[in-house]
């Protein structure tokens, strides 16, 4: 039996420059499918090599990039989003950006189109090609020669690298799954967990070195991982998680802020988290004043609202006097929304006997100052028309000047009774006036001599 030359796996490996990252001077080749590429991609991951001159992120290919990895395999053409990997990986989109970046780095993506923001159409993505390095064929004794479309295309493989392509191939066939919640379990002692058995005969019991059982369920207690109820302790939110939290309630409670950003309102409410404040309290001080309707920029009108609020409300009591106040202001606002309105009608009997006696008492005393007060009807002549005798000088001076402020009682009068009866109820030059008026097609207003 020989024993085989295991293979050098390098702790580092140098990162493909960034004016090598693109498809017209990359080193690699084009791969003509996702699943030779995906060999690549876990022979990469495999070799287990810090990629050099990362100053932040992930240096290492992992299980986020092979999942990354998978989901680019998948599209034609491939130009993912950022937005669109976090969202489907579950991942932030700054993570996102930190694996592609060591896909181009270890040589496995190049750019044929970079995206760009284009002001008017939004932003556009970067196009990239999938792409097998050169020191995977040389690795595994790929020989390949020049191809119009993949730069370099396969023609045949070495007998030592078959094996190892065919377990990389297994592996790209294989699904990876998101990492689970890691359970913690805690080994019970033997001594608590079984029941010691003993045989014999004698005076001596077999269990005479065995505690009562009261202590064993204490020390089953003590060892259990399991608490009273099953309740698991929730972890403790710090600084950051508190404004996190707080942001995402006020998103999902206020309604100008669905559209916001949690990550953006976050940073907004930093101070008054810090502070302590609880979203009743942030929504109690937005609603003090009301907001316009529509709200143009959610964040920075909050951000408004916001500035110096901690250092206003600096105190709990101060924030819960608040809060009353403006529960308060919202109960009167209701109640005044839910007073019935009187509309006209025809009036009907109340209910109440007192109210009825009151009423009619009411109608008596006018109908009494109704017969008292009752005023002579002019005397009208053969045409139908009053004579205008019968009125006195101070009524037929309060018709005219009436009529100079509404020119609608004289046009009334010429439809009903006239234009004879007319002049001689408001003069000849109020009538003249109002169908000089009623004539003219433009009225031209002349102010200091000029012509507006």
């Amino acid at each position: 039996m020989t024993n085989r030359r295991k293979p050098h796996i390098p702790k580092t490996a140098s990162k493909v420059p960034e004016s090598e990252q693109w498809i017209s001077r990359t080193s690699g080749r084009i791969a003509s499918d996702g699943y030779s590429w995906m060999q690549a991609v876990h022979w990469a991951h495999d070799r287990g090599a810090y990629l050099v001159g990362r100053s932040h992120g992930p240096r290492r290919i992992g299980r986020t990039t092979l999942r990354l990895a998978q989901e680019l395999s998948r599209l034609t053409p491939c130009r993912p989003g950022v937005d669109y990997l976090a969202r489907v990986l579950h991942i932030s989109p700054r993570t996102v950006k930190y694996h592609l970046g060591m896909l181009r780095e270890t040589g496995l993506i190049a750019y044929e189109r970079k995206g760009t923001r284009v002001r008017g159409r939004g932003g556009r993505a970067s196009e990239f090609l999938r792409t097998i390095p050169a020191a995977f064929d040389e690795a595994l004794g790929v020989r390949t020669g020049p191809s119009e479309r993949l730069i370099r295309s396969v023609r045949g493989i070495s007998a030592g690298g078959r094996p190892v392509m065919k377990r990389l191939g297994a592996k790209a066939r294989r699904r990876v799954p998101r990492r689970s919640a890691r359970r913690t379990t805690r080994a019970t002692s033997a001594a608590a967990r079984c029941t010691p058995m003993g045989v014999g005969s004698g005076s001596s019991s077999s269990a005479g070195g065995i505690p009562p059982e009261s202590k064993l369920v204490g020390v089953r207690g003590r060892d259990s991982p399991a608490r009273a109820g099953g309740a698991v302790p929730r972890r403790r939110l710090n600084a950051v998680g508190r404004r996190y939290q707080l942001a995402a309630q006020l998103v999902e409670s206020v309604d100008w802020l669905h559209r916001a950003s949690v990550p953006r309102i976050a940073w907004i409410v930093r101070c008054v988290a810090d502070a302590g404040w609880t979203a009743a309290e942030v929504i109690a001080l937005l609603d003090h004043v009301p907001a316009p309707w529509p709200v143009r920029r959610p964040s920075g009108f909050l951000a408004r609202r916001l500035k110096g609020a901690h250092l206003l409300y600096d105190t709990p009591a101060k924030r819960e006097a608040l809060v009353a106040a403006v529960a308060a202001h919202r109960q009167v606002a209701e109640t005044e929304q839910h007073v019935p309105v009187v509309t006209e009608g025809p009036w009907r009997q109340p209910d109440s006997p007192a109210v009825t006696r009151h009423v009619e008492a009411v109608f008596a005393r006018l109908r009494q100052d109704d017969d008292g007060d009752a005023l002579e009807a002019f005397a009208v002549g053969e045409d139908g028309l009053v004579d205008l005798h019968q009125l006195s000088t101070d009524e037929i001076i309060d018709l005219r000047a009436a009529a100079q402020k509404d020119p609608a009682l004289i046009r009334t009068a010429l439809a009903e009774y006239g234009e004879a009866y007319t002049r001689r109820l408001f003069t000849r030059a109020l009538v003249d006036q109002v169908e000089r008026l009623s004539n003219c097609r433009q009225l031209a207003l002349h102010c200091l001599g000029g012509r507006l």
